[in-house]
């Protein structure tokens, strides 16, 4: 018996079907461009070319060079799943864009969400201080610290990477390691408060009296370390974990080799690597 096909309009139907779902599926990933609490400049290089200026333009009219505002729009639309721009092949460091109704979209989103922020914390704005940290962001990363920042200057005159010195609420300093394009993106500058965020796993404590030793040598060591005391320790077969309170407020957990021997109140010093820290802005 021979198929049958499929009639005209039962191939529209379903084809109306399949785009409905498509655009859904858009519309609910749209959302996830604005959770990084760092995308306000991003979106402010969107509007830049929603507004009919080319990458250029935008990049100047934003603030930040023209490299990085090409990380802004794809960062945005890695983080919708959404070509957000049309790239249009340009000159010498030009290039034209037009913007997408899927960027139209998450624009409109984006100042939608902005004026209910307000609403909602104008609610509870009276008798009530907000606390200047990363509410609302969700990470796997334990360590979460306010932080100012003091300086922020290149590695070398032709490293693409830039030291952030920071301070902490008990007035230590850290050191991160960031890329120039994420500093001008982040609108980095002494004074500015940001929220330091870094893996438990990346960080190693030592007592204070092994870290004496340690760290005195090692300039890297002393320009990313915290001291604080011991609060809480758990046991673990190879390494322990280990809970530092923080002068100034605020924790910071590690790991120690296996067995730590400092007791809870002792002083002891966290360590990490420069690019195990994660320096964003407060949501």
């Amino acid at each position: 018996m021979a198929s049958r096909k499929p009639s005209t309009r039962s191939t529209a139907r379903s084809t109306a079907r399949s785009t409905a779902r498509s655009t859904a599926r858009s519309a609910a990933q749209l959302p996830q461009a604005l959770v990084d609490s760092s995308a306000d400049k991003r979106l402010d290089v969107l509007r830049q070319i929603a507004a009919g200026h080319s990458i250029s333009q935008a990049a100047r009219e934003v603030g930040i060079s023209y490299k990085a505002a090409w990380q802004a729009i794809d960062t945005l639309s890695n983080l919708s799943g959404q070509p957000l721009v049309e790239r249009t092949v340009g000159g010498v460091g030009g290039g034209g864009a037009q913007i997408t109704p899927h960027g139209e979209q998450l624009l409109s989103l984006a100042d939608a969400l902005a004026q209910a922020r307000q609403q909602v914390l104008a609610r509870f704005s009276q008798g009530m201080q907000l606390a200047s940290s990363g509410f609302g962001l969700r990470t796997s990363m334990r360590n979460q610290l306010p932080c100012r920042v003091v300086q922020c200057e290149p590695a070398s005159p032709d490293d693409p990477m830039v030291w952030v010195q920071l301070r902490t609420p008990g007035g230590a300093r850290l050191t991160a390691s960031v890329t120039s394009e994420s500093a001008d993106l982040l609108g980095l500058a002494p004074g500015l408060e940001v929220l330091t965020l870094c893996k438990a796993t990346a960080v190693s404590v030592l007592s204070a009296a092994l870290a004496a030793t340690a760290v005195k040598g090692d300039a890297a060591a002393q320009r990313c370390s915290l001291e604080g005391r011991v609060e809480r320790v758990s046991k673990g077969a190879d390494r322990d974990e280990v809970v530092l309170a923080l002068e100034g407020g605020g924790h910071w957990v590690g790991f120690a080799a296996h067995p730590f021997m400092a007791r809870v109140g002792a002083r002891a010093v966290a360590t990490m690597p420069y690019a195990a820290l994660v320096v964003g802005l407060p949501g």
